[in-house]
């Protein structure tokens, strides 16, 4: 329930006008009022600080905005010389075992000339040796059907 007056309720006139000279409720009402403007300051210093607060509240994030920014900045330059640490490695590797197949492949060559030479002296020999029982096929041959004539 609200209790608003329009005007101020009928009171007692003495009580007001005891009131009006005695210095001590005059002290009260004094204080009342620098009390009153001290809230006013107060609420001003209390905006103000609240203001200078928001305002550092905003600037630390901004740092930490950029500090985040700086800590991905240099998590990625990290990641890219582990990343091209990591390719160079690779590439090592990979050119040390193209020298080891070559090395492989050499011998192998090597071993597949010599095979092939061994196949190439061979072939000629079989062909010397074809040629030779094929002369003496024919030698025979001839010699086989001669000596039915000499009889």
């Amino acid at each position: 329930m609200d209790f608003f007056f329009e005007e101020e309720p009928d009171s007692n006139p003495n009580q007001n006008e005891g009131r009006d000279k005695d210095p001590r409720m005059l002290q009260v009402e004094n204080a009342e009022a620098i009390l009153s403007r001290e809230d006013d300051v107060e609420e001003n210093f209390s905006s103000n600080d609240i203001s200078r607060r928001v305002q550092e509240l905003v600037e630390k994030i901004h740092d930490r905005r950029t500090n985040d920014q700086k800590e991905i900045e240099s998590f990625q330059q990290i990641i890219v010389d582990k990343v091209t640490e990591v390719c160079q490695q690779m590439k090592q590797d990979m050119y040390n075992v193209y020298e080891e197949n070559s090395s492989e492949m050499q011998v192998k060559l090597l071993e597949l000339t010599d095979v092939l030479e061994t196949c190439t002296r061979l072939h000629t020999e079989l062909l010397k040796a074809s040629h030779v029982l094929a002369s003496l096929q024919e030698g025979l041959t001839v010699s086989c059907t001669a000596e039915p004539m000499s009889e």
